[in-house]
């Protein structure tokens, strides 16, 4: 079964959803996933809510280039969060034809976040969106194993991160014991096998992150991936213990590369490198 390849936002944070649409059609992807809500306080995000222009024009483009949208993100649950007015993210994400909705943990206590993870689930399945959860080594879900026990509780699904399952020494034999029903799609990068240290600040960083982003953690994932084929990530044992159709979207924010070419190559370069790997 051959893979869809999509573009996550934060490959190119900087670039409005309408344009990475076109771009990410250019470039030769099938598929976007698309930040629509702030995953930290006092981020910008761009206007997309229900009714808004940029909505109408992002839904214009994606069926004049054919392109879909297969996530959106974000909401974050913390310790007092509330899900009273997220029911306009998933009206976004039903608008734009997303299958899935990132969640992202913020609250220490993960059994009081995964019942509320379930009434997002339960919220948000009227209009035919899953919510998923992702484990990261900087979050309170760290493991594979939490993030199989909250999706198993609330009928939500599992986001693979390449980057955050060499961080969280997930290994590839891991990931291929998850049942495939509980899986959603993969955010495909490269990395060193070590986390590096000492990585510097971009003096500008998309929606206000540098004031989130003081660790080395915080600031590879940001801000430092490597495209596929440029690191030491085990790619390759990863794609083939996945199932054959799970999607696989690139996410490869990178300051520097950025800077050294545009949006619109580093795209192009994006899918030139995940194409001898997934198709």
């Amino acid at each position: 079964m051959k893979r869809a390849i999509g573009l996550d936002h934060l490959t190119l944070l900087e670039v409005a959803p309408p344009d990475l649409v076109s771009l990410a059609a250019a470039a030769g992807f099938d598929t976007v996933g698309l930040r629509v809500s702030p995953v930290i306080a006092g981020e910008e995000t761009w206007p997309m809510s229900p009714g808004s222009p940029m909505l109408a024009e992002t839904r214009r483009r994606c069926a004049g280039t054919g392109l879909t949208v297969h996530a959106v993100e974000a909401i974050a649950l913390g310790p007092g969060a509330s899900l009273s007015g997220r029911e306009r993210v998933i009206e976004t994400a039903a608008a734009l034809g997303a299958r899935y909705l990132n969640v992202i943990c913020d609250d220490p206590d993960t059994g009081r976040f995964t019942e509320r993870f379930a009434a997002l689930v339960q919220l948000s399945r009227p209009a035919g969106v899953r919510p998923v959860i992702e484990f990261t080594a900087y979050r309170p879900v760290r493991t594979l194993r939490d993030a199989v026990a909250i999706a198993r509780r609330s009928g939500g699904a599992i986001l693979l991160d390449a980057l955050h399952i060499q961080r969280c020494g997930v290994s590839v034999a891991d990931i291929a014991r998850v049942e495939p029903a509980l899986l959603s799609y993969l955010q495909l990068c490269d990395a060193p096998r070590q986390q590096p240290r000492h990585l510097p600040v971009p003096a500008a960083s998309a929606g206000g992150q540098r004031a989130a982003a003081p660790s080395d953690a915080v600031l590879e994932a940001r801000t430092a991936r490597l495209l596929p084929g440029e690191g030491e990530l085990p790619l390759q044992a990863l794609l083939e213990a996945l199932p054959p159709g799970l999607l696989v979207s690139v996410e490869a924010p990178s300051a520097a590369a950025l800077a050294a070419v545009g949006p619109d190559d580093y795209a192009a370069q994006a899918r030139h490198a995940v194409r001898s790997l997934a198709g």
